[in-house]
Parts: structure tokens; sequence; C-alpha cells
């Protein structure tokens, strides 16, 4: 793993990166907008059914005076580049920051293991993205389906609508959170006789295009876990109440952190993740003070501590965007798609997820690695964690699933 994370000064070459006109997608959204209902069902006629379609966005009078006040108020995070061994953990979560399509990662291990900590930490490596500024939905100014409803409106008629780049947000979904806090809520009474900001935004629209992260997902209720599984399936939140439907976008890398102890998550949920990554206790000795005594500097000299890995976080934040930019131009042979897919269909893995998903994590690791073409050996590294989750359980096997997956990957790769 240290070697992965050691960019060779090519790779370290920063690419622009060329944003095309907003006018060449003027007519593509106006298209897109009218053969899909956004703006769901309003009451009324008139301007009343647009009152409640559109939600207020918070007045922005310097965006990056706010950006520095808040990374000045945030609380010290640990830096990922500092974090001892857990390397399975590390990477599954590079590469889903170097390709969000993967779905996100499920992290299990025993209580203790740094799991949040190490979730939390990616928190300096986020690239930034463009936005629109002053909307609650993070809306990519060139991407209809990442836009919100306002937003939206705006594009269509042709308004030049202001951007800015912030850092991909992370949001902690709490485990009693309430659906209105998850969804957001639909105040009626001032829809209807005042007719302005109809729509409370919640934790769904603030992760749009960003990380949400849940801690102790084997905990979340019932109910919650169905509103994740209706936004990971179609990338949409939508609110109703007394007739009143609104949608906003809701696209987010989902990372869960867990204890097998407390429970297994629903088969439902589990599935939705496209990566798995086992997390087990540090057993070597010496390896164990390593990590006490790091974490005992940082809690002594948070920023002294910040500033002694300052260059190795900059290398890695570098090398992460330029993986993102490189991205596109991966390729993976079409024998290798199909022994793919063979490991998959021979595992009896239910859907065809876990092809897409270890298809992607390949290129996403050759990227990370300043390759352009996939190998096999690139492909034996990720699909452990892409397929264990997927496997039918099998209460007389002992075997572990990840050791199932590795046996017929080299099976059928030989």
């Amino acid at each position: 793993m240290a070697a992965l994370f050691s960019p060779s000064s090519s790779l370290l070459a920063s690419r622009p990166r060329s944003v095309p006109s907003l006018s060449l997608y003027s007519t593509n959204i106006r298209t897109h907008c009218q053969q899909r209902r956004y703006l769901g069902k309003g009451v009324g006629t008139g301007n009343r059914r647009l009152f409640i379609a559109n939600v207020a966005a918070p007045d922005v009078t310097s965006t990056e005076q706010a950006s520095q006040i808040a990374k000045e108020s945030q609380r010290p995070v640990y830096p990922f580049s500092a974090i001892v061994g857990q390397d399975e953990m590390k990477l599954c979560l590079l590469l889903n920051v170097i390709d969000p399509k993967i779905g996100g990662v499920m992290i299990m291990g025993d209580r203790g293991t740094g799991k949040s900590t190490t979730v939390r930490s990616l928190i300096d490596l986020l690239p930034e993205i463009q936005v629109v500024i002053g909307d609650p939905f993070n809306s990519d100014p060139e991407d209809p389906e990442s836009m919100g409803s306002d937003t939206r409106e705006r594009v269509m008629k042709g308004e030049q609508v202001p951007v800015t780049n912030m850092k991909i947000n992370m949001v902690d979904l709490p485990l009693g959170a309430t659906e209105d806090r998850v969804c957001g809520t639909i105040d009626i009474e001032k829809a209807l006789t005042e007719g302005v900001k109809a729509f409370e935004p919640g934790l769904l629209a603030k992760a749009n295009r960003g990380i949400l992260y849940v801690d102790e997902v084997n905990l979340l209720d019932d109910h919650l876990v169905d509103v994740l599984l209706d936004a990971a399936a179609s990338g949409w939140n939508t609110v109703e109440r007394e007739g009143i439907s609104i949608s906003h976008p809701a696209r987010f890398i989902l990372i869960g952190s867990g204890n097998p102890e407390e429970g297994e998550l629903r088969p439902q949920l589990l599935d939705r993740f496209g990566m798995h990554a086992q997390v087990g206790t540090v057993r070597d000795a010496e390896l164990r003070v390593k990590i006490v005594e790091e974490r005992a500097s940082f809690d002594k000299d948070p920023k002294g501590f910040r500033e002694s890995y300052k260059s190795e976080q900059e290398k890695l934040q570098q090398q992460i965007s330029t993986a993102r930019n490189n991205l596109p131009a991966v390729q993976i042979d079409h024998d290798l798609r199909v022994k793919i897919s063979k490991v998959c269909a021979e595992l009896n893995v239910d859907g065809l997820r876990g092809d897409i998903v270890t298809n992607r994590a390949s290129k996403a690791l050759v990227a990370l690695k300043g390759r352009d073409k996939v190998t096999a050996e690139d492909i034996a590294t990720v699909i452990p964690n892409c397929l264990r989750h997927r496997l039918r359980k099998d209460p007389l096997e002992s075997i572990d699933s990840g050791l199932l997956v590795v046996e017929k990957f080299y099976e059928v790769f030989s």
C-alpha cells in the first residue's frame, strides 16, 4: 500500500479540466425536463404551484470567506496518511472518491479499530466540485440530473447561474434522526398562504454529490433504511404531504460502518454498497504501540501533528485529483470483462451489480496507480471487496466469503 500512495512525478502533474459551455446543455436540459416530472404535484392554479415547487436558496455574500470560517471552526481531523494499517478499508474509500459511481463502502469490524476515524479523515482529501452558488442541493451547473428544480428552471430560461468551487460534502446521518430531518419537510400552511420557502431541505439534500456517512448502520431504524434504499435506487428523494410531492436529486456516496456483533444488515441495503471492507484488530504488539503513540501525539498537539503530515496529505490529494481526471481514459480488455462476469456467474451472485462494481473499482485502482490499462492483478486486488457481501449465506459453510471469491478468481483467471 505504501507504493500505491507514492505517485510518480508524471502522476502529480495537474491536468486542466475543460468545462463545456453552459449553452451547449440548454437544449438537452429543456428536453430532459419536458420528459420527466420533477416538480411533483401542485396545489391550485397559477403561481401557487410554482411557489410550492421552488426552494428558497440561502444568501451567499462571500463564499470564500464563509468556507474559511467554517474550516477554522471545525475540530481537527486525524490525517488519512497517518492511519497505520487497515489498507483494505483505506483503499476502498479512496476508490469511491475517485469514482463515486462505484456505490459506496460498507465497513465491518471490531469496536475501536478506527472505522469512524478513517472515514472522517477523508475530509482533507476530498476534491473540489463546481456548484451553483446559493443552491441547497449543491447543483451541478452542467448536469440536469444533479440540479434542483429552481436551478433547472433558471437554466431552461437561459439565465447564467453563478457558480463556485467547493469541497465535496461529508454528511453524518445520526441513528436517531427523524424522517423529516433526513428527507426534508414541506410547510403546507406557509406554502399556501405566503407562497415562500415551502420546502425545508434535509440531510439527503445536503449530501447530494457528496458523501453520506452512517455510523453503526446495522442499528439504523427500518424506516430510514427504506429511505436510503429508495434514494440509492433512484438517485432522487421525494417528499409527500397533503397531496403535495416535491423531488430533488440525492446522489451520494453511501459509507456505512458497523460491528457484526450488533446484528446483520438487511440484504437489500447491503447489496446497495458497492464495496465491502473487513477491519480487524491489530495483533502485532509493536504496531499497536505505534498506533497508540501516534494518537497520543495528535491529542496533545492536533495542529502540529497535522502539520507534520501536510506534505504526504497534499501528495495524496493531488494523486486523487489526477486519478479522477484520468479515469475516463482507463481501458479494460473484453476478455477480462468476460472473466469477471464468469466469476460472478459461478459464484451465483444475484443481478449484475457485482459485475459493474468490479469493472469500475478495477479502473479506479488503475487510475490511482497512474496507469491506463487494467490487468488481472488489479482485478484480483478489488474483486473480494466487490463480491464478498453479495454471496448467498450458507450456514454450514465455515470458510470466509472473501476467500471463496479469491479461490474462484484464480480458478477462472488461471
